[in-house]
């Protein structure tokens, strides 16, 4: 049988030139993801024609969503039916398409709660923390630079997760951690990974001079200020904002670089001191302490335009904060930053941008704060806030709040005709396509053949279980490079779809050698325990797309698997692996 093919689908120089040169991609207007999300959910997620049922208001999240389309006269999908919602709740909480057993049980239950019920299972699942501690990892890029410490990294955010603590208290310990940073002080390597180097080799045994400390302060100050305030200072690192920024954020355009300077030296008398055994660098090995000198504004650079001095003193780049009299600039830091307001929109905004398609502010990372219409619903990310902190800045409360919305459980699928400007309402869900650990993981599951991989100190079967994503086989990183994984070098960005992928999807071992019926796996036993014919095909659609064949697809499928069962078998399953049913999350 033919294999049936489904899817389709510098730095800068002050005052010249080559400074606005360097800035041309930043005037290029930003990709709307709105957009986009849109228009590739609409080609995927065809219209369903049908009645729209009334949707009940769950929570504060839907007063919101609903209260302005009614307002401003926008409709919305229905809700999703339970085997739309139940993978697409599933992949969101978990990163793992469901077990057919579990999602047999969900869809046949008639408790009126039970999707409330499945997101709560979901919340607190192993799979859950796994899940998340790698978005987390990948976010701040806990790969190679973190040496022999990634391991103690890695369970330290997994220990966040379980606990569910305060997400305050963990950027808190980020923030301030000192020691050495790969035996002791887990959180002291998210600055410690930011090191810039300054020579190669140590003039003196107790030399430290190898890393340029205010560069160092300043790619750590621009690092945080992304992930944790959706700020990107990367540009007033080196200039002034006035008469460069005006076309890419307004806000910036009233800060000098003399304020980043202030920013930067609430770690000013931070050290990281490289760690020297027997004359060799002791495997990315660091200890972090505070008794350096003050942030130094005329410092060399090695990466930088030349400082040219200014007020090295600490102060918060959102209203001027300083630290209290006696108090360690980094705890000061920890106390102002985690107490803004703006903390918690770029935490609400960030993950309601996985959980949703999109940002309620786009770029999730440049926060606009002069320009009021960035925000496409500014009260909703107020109350996201809001609620956030009320509940002691719980992200596993955060997640649920979102998911048991019924925003969040609409359809991808739009009765009547779709329009651009419906995008931002959220007037539909929005289709994504899995990310690089998401759809390998699903593979493995699929087909009942998940990999081998030591993390070091034990063996895992998943992705999403390592630390290290880099420690899996060549074929596997390959594979999870193509589909966006993260170098865990630079932030991580989504990729989007391309015929390299559809190609790859089709011919990668990763894909074959798990669907082969002469092998173990899925397939191999399935041919030996199905009923009949029929029950064999429902089952390769329900581990494979979590739904059963409509007539048509069940038709077609028989009539192959009748002409040569396992090679019938094995061919159906790579079909729906290739599909865009597996391929996205609806």
């Amino acid at each position: 049988m033919k294999r049936l093919i489904f899817f389709l689908p510098v730095f800068l120089l002050a005052q010249t030139p080559e400074l606005e040169q360097a800035h041309a991609p930043l005037y290029k207007p930003p990709v709307q993801k709105a957009k986009s999300a849109a228009a590739l959910t609409a080609e995927l997620a065809p219209a369903k024609p049908g009645l729209r049922s009334p949707i009940v208001r769950r929570n504060f999240i839907d007063q919101h969503v609903f209260g302005r389309m009614q307002k401003d006269g926008i409709p919305h999908a229905a809700l999703a039916t339970d085997e739309e919602f139940a993978r697409r709740a599933w992949l969101d909480a978990t990163g793992r398409i469901p077990a057919p057993t579990e999602l047999q049980t969900f869809l046949l239950s008639r408790d009126p709660q039970k999707r409330t019920q499945l997101i709560d299972t979901l919340t607190n699942s192993d799979a859950f923390i796994d899940k998340w501690t790698y978005y987390f990892e990948d976010l701040f890029r806990a790969g190679q630079r973190m040496g022999s410490g990634l391991n103690l990294f890695h369970y330290w955010l997994r220990e966040w997760l379980i606990l569910d603590r305060p997400y305050t208290d963990m950027v808190s310990d980020i923030l301030t951690g000192a020691g050495k940073s790969s035996f002791s002080v887990p959180a002291g390597m998210y600055y410690a990974r930011d090191f810039v180097k300054a020579k190669d080799d140590p003039e003196a045994p107790d030399a430290h001079d190898l890393v340029n400390q205010p560069d160092t302060v300043d790619e750590f100050t621009v690092t945080y200020s992304k992930v944790f305030l959706g700020l990107n200072l990367a540009c007033i690192s080196c200039h002034d904002g006035a008469h460069h920024l005006e076309k890419v954020n307004l806000f910036l355009t009233s800060k000098k670089r003399d304020e980043f300077f202030g920013q930067a030296a609430f770690f000013g008398k931070t050290r990281q001191i490289m760690n020297w055994e027997n004359g060799y660098q002791a495997n990315t090995e660091y200890t972090v302490d505070d008794v350096g000198p003050e942030y130094n504004p005329k410092a060399d650079s090695i990466v930088r335009v030349p400082r040219r001095g200014g007020d090295a003193s600490p102060r918060f780049i959102l209203g001027g904060e300083r630290p209290k009299p006696g108090e360690n600039s980094r705890d000061a830091l920890a106390r102002i930053l985690t107490s803004h307001p703006q903390f918690r929109k770029a935490f609400a905004n960030r993950i309601w941008a996985e959980l949703m398609g999109f940002g309620i502010v786009e770029p999730i990372d440049d926060f606009d704060l002069l320009k009021p219409d960035q925000a496409s619903n500014p009260a909703l990310l107020d109350s996201l806030a809001a609620d956030f902190q009320q509940h002691n800045h719980s992200f596993k409360h955060y997640v649920q709040t979102v998911m048991k919305s019924s925003a969040y459980q609409l359809s991808s699928r739009f009765a009547g005709e779709w329009k651009p400007e419906y995008a931002t309402y959220y007037a539909r869900k929005y289709v994504r396509m899995l990310s690089a650990p998401e759809l390998h993981d699903a593979i493995s599951l699929a087909t009942g053949q998940p990999a081998k991989f030591s993390t070091g100190t034990e063996q895992v079967g998943l992705i999403m279980q390592m630390p290290e994503p880099k420690k899996a086989d060549a074929g596997v990183q390959s594979f999870m490079k193509t589909f966006g994984q993260s170098n865990r070098d630079d932030m991580p960005k989504k990729v989007p779809p391309s015929s390299l992928q559809a190609m790859l999807l089709m011919q990668s071992k990763v894909v074959t050698d798990r669907i082969d019926a002469a092998k173990p796996g899925f397939i191999n036993g399935l041919l030996a325990s199905a009923k009949d014919d029929q029950d064999l095909v429902n089952q390769i659609f329900l581990h494979t797309i979590s739904r059963r064949p409509t007539p048509a697809e069940k038709a077609v499928s028989l009539k192959a698997i009748q002409t040569n069962r396992p090679t019938g078998a094995a061919n159906l399953q790579w079909a729906l692996l290739n599909s865009p049913e597996f391929l996205f999350n609806y």
